[in-house]
């Protein structure tokens, strides 16, 4: 099949080439497989463990442990849409990506990430809920609640991975077919086009930023009363407790906020593609990995269940031996 096939004055591209860290030498790219590798393993594992366990725990069946589930399949969605590719990429120099190909990875991008940041802002209101009404917690945040929250959290991605991967994907792309990234993302991939998009660009900013501001507000209004809230509670003890619950999404919160927004509304003049490339793994890679080390590691119910879960599957294999 041809790369590229005329079409009156523009080319199309059947498959696009995804320059990767091909600039880099082949012993770096080697040490870059194995480390990528490793990290992509562990977030499997990691996630897969926090939704085996919060199923498997009854300790664990609390509203926080729902949404911490639906971030834990979301990261992993995530990782599978970028992470195989770019392994490819680095280790059998596999660079070139199908045009449908490009178009569905960057679709499940743009929908895991925006399903990623509702459901962060969700996960903000369980615990405002729990911190600030914690005799109303169970009742307002009961399983058909909960449910229709994390509906909520899912739904938005779909529009939008719909409207921008379709009107990018029907601009003519002329010329090179070379795409500076280690995945499908929107801006390389725009660079391509030989017409005019000033409207998709307005349409992609003015979405970014309600995408990433809205639950970003919801986030900060959601830990303005609760930090009000903490303040009021008279021992420190209590205080300390109730700072603990959501140390760890303040962690993953910021994490995931500060990554992305540097990656996505830094000046052009300073937005290099081989520091975006450094940025969007800090997002792509690290921070799904990070998540369940971060709940694992700072959260004593977690621990205790994986202890629980881990003695019970050493004594169900004890019976069978």
């Amino acid at each position: 099949m041809p790369i590229l096939t005329a079409m009156g004055n523009w080319t199309r591209i059947n498959e696009f080439i995804l320059m990767s860290f091909s600039s880099l030498p082949t012993e770096i790219q080697s040490l870059l497989f194995l480390t990528f590798l490793t990290v992509y393993l562990v977030t499997l594992l990691g996630n897969s463990l926090i939704i085996l366990v919060t199923l498997a725990d009854p300790m664990l069946h609390s509203p926080m442990y729902f949404f911490l589930r639906n971030l834990s399949f979301l990261e992993i969605g995530f990782n599978l849409v970028i992470v195989p590719k770019m392994l490819g990429t680095l280790l059998a120099q596999d660079t070139t990506i199908s045009f449908l190909g490009c178009a569905t990875q960057m679709y499940f991008f743009f929908f895991f990430g925006v399903a990623e940041c509702f459901l962060l802002a969700t996960m903000a209101y369980d615990r405002y809920v729990a911190i600030c009404s914690p005799l109303h917690y169970p009742v307002i945040m009961n399983q058909r609640t909960r449910a229709k929250l994390a509906a909520a959290s899912w739904f938005p991605g779909f529009p939008v991975a719909t409207v921008q991967t379709t009107w990018l994907f029907s601009f003519p792309f002329c010329g090179t077919n070379k795409v500076n990234h280690f995945f499908c993302d929107s801006p390389p991939v725009l660079r391509l086009v030989c017409a005019d998009t000033a409207l998709f660009e307005i349409y992609a900013i003015v979405g970014t930023i309600l995408v990433v501001m809205v639950p970003c507000l919801l986030i900060l209004c959601s830990y303005t009363l609760i930090a009000a809230a903490i303040l009021k509670i008279p021992s420190a003890k209590g205080k300390h407790k109730a700072f603990s619950t959501c140390s760890s999404h303040l962690l993953v919160v910021s994490f995931f906020y500060i990554s992305s927004s540097l990656t996505y509304f830094r000046p052009k003049s300073n937005n290099s593609p081989d520091s975006k490339k450094l940025l969007s793994l800090s997002y792509t890679v690290v921070t799904p990995m990070l998540n369940p080390i971060i709940y694992s590691l700072r959260n004593s119910e977690v621990k205790n269940a994986l202890s629980r879960t881990f003695h019970r599957v050493l004594a169900l294999r004890n019976c069978i031996l």
